[in-house]
């Protein structure tokens, strides 16, 4: 089962799972501040706690998608997907049956708990899939294309928060990972990583050589931070890609955390506002994703495409943090739809530089 005739089941997980992924995100500041600062349109707690929680689940990412790929490595990719899909589905229930004080700190001690659990790996685990199924000269396009149905997904999680109650956008969101959950049991085959050699020839003796450098341990197979730096030291490319994603992580990141609470504070946006800006920005992402990189990739290459993400993501966030009007966050929403090549980009730069077992990891 070779190229993308074989990843129909992953993008129909990938859409139902996004859907209810999304489509709380517009409502979720609002229910935050009416939780913690009822009456109020500036609530310093609740950005605290956001950024706290942004911080917890990159280090739940850090610590547990390594451990997470390899074990998908033995035991397959479909027996470790479900984790994450699991895990997600509770905190969208403890707020899909009340939205109260009490209830919001449920919500936000499982939702922290959950993302160290491993609640992020999905991503990783649906591109190391790809990786498994697509040869390596289609997987730009490839994860390019899986980009494009989480952003499909994105644009309808928004349209359909846009005309929903909070309350209901919960329960909706309950609903649709459950069913991608069960789908993706039912329905998505396990796959076999490719096995043609992925890594340079000038490459194997550093990995060898580091590899004997290491200390034996008790569980061989289990990641650490020695297998990790051996990688980082034996690749610099895939360094270079790491270290990019990281500050763009942290970008992200912080941008994500008080980006909503910001302009609600300064224009006074509510949800249907926030779910028209996701929507300009989830529409013009998933055409990117979908019709232009599997363009623009055999023509210029992931670092030019990288490049012109980065840029654009850069000057979008200066422009965010000068908005002299409502309409201006708008304007930026599709200018900034440039920025999604940057994960497509570096997911494909990095995935060939690593060999088959090694696509999460």
């Amino acid at each position: 089962m070779e190229g993308l005739t074989g990843l129909s089941h992953l993008f129909v997980t990938m859409f139902l799972a996004g859907f209810g992924g999304i489509i709380v995100m517009p409502s979720i500041t609002d229910v935050t501040m009416a939780a913690l600062c009822p009456g109020q349109d500036e609530c310093s707690l609740a950005i605290y706690l956001s950024g706290f929680q942004q911080v917890m689940i990159g280090i739940g990412s850090v610590m547990t998608t390594p451990l997470i790929g390899n074990l998908s490595d033995r035991y397959g990719r479909k027996a470790l997907i479900t984790l994450p899909l699991t895990v997600s589905l509770i905190p969208q229930a403890i707020l899909a049956y009340s939205r109260d004080t009490k209830f919001f700190y449920a919500y936000y001690v499982v939702k922290t708990l959950a993302a160290l659990a491993g609640e992020g790996s999905f991503h990783c685990l649906a591109l190391a899939y790809v990786a498994d199924i697509v040869p390596v000269g289609k997987r730009a396009s490839a994860f390019g294309i899986l980009a494009g149905v989480g952003s499909a997904s994105f644009v309808g999680g928004t349209l359909a928060a846009r005309f929903l109650s909070a309350a209901l956008t919960f329960q909706v969101a309950s609903v649709s990972s459950m069913i991608g959950l069960v789908y993706m049991r039912i329905f998505l085959k396990e796959s076999a990583p490719m096995r043609q050699p992925l890594l340079k020839e000038a490459e194997e003796p550093c990995i060898e050589q580091c590899e004997d450098d290491l200390p034996q341990r008790t569980f061989k197979k289990l990641p650490s931070m020695g297998d990790l730096i051996c990688l980082l030291k034996c690749s610099p490319t895939f360094s270079q890609a790491a270290i990019v994603l990281l500050f763009n992580s942290l970008a992200d990141g912080g941008s994500m955390a008080v980006t909503m609470y910001y302009l609600k504070a300064r224009f006074q946006y509510n949800k249907n506002q926030f779910a028209d800006l996701m929507m300009i920005s989830g529409i013009g992402a998933t055409l990117t994703q979908l019709f232009l990189m599997p363009i623009l990739v055999p023509a210029v290459g992931e670092e030019k495409l990288l490049t012109t993400g980065l840029f654009v993501s850069c000057i979008s966030m200066l422009m965010y943090s000068i908005s002299w009007s409502a309409w201006v966050p708008y304007a930026l929403a599709g200018f900034s739809v440039l920025g999604v090549l940057v994960r497509p980009s570096l997911t494909s730069i990095a995935s060939k530089q690593v060999g088959p077992n090694e696509q999460v990891s």
